[in-house]
């Protein structure tokens, strides 16, 4: 379970349903709860899991800090 992170973009096939694309929202006891892109919640087993490679998540971590540099609102005013 501790693969993954808070925040972190993941998808999983539910059975009878394509694929689902979320974001991990919380840790459960056995399970996690990932919310898709289309505002469904699910508890899901973190071993049914895999990490969605999103276009934003390679930008926002490529110097490897895992933090993402917002503009600076002070030059806005």
């Amino acid at each position: 379970m501790l693969d993954f992170r808070i925040g972190e973009r993941v998808k999983f096939h539910p059975d009878g349903s394509p694929e689902l694309l979320g974001t991990l929202t919380r840790y459960n006891k056995k399970t996690v709860t990932v919310v898709t892109d289309a505002g469904q919640h699910w508890n899901v087993y973190p071993g049914l899991l895999t990490r969605a490679n999103s276009p934003g998540s390679a930008a926002a971590n490529s110097n490897g800090s895992g933090v993402a540099r917002f503009p600076n609102r002070s030059a806005e005013e």
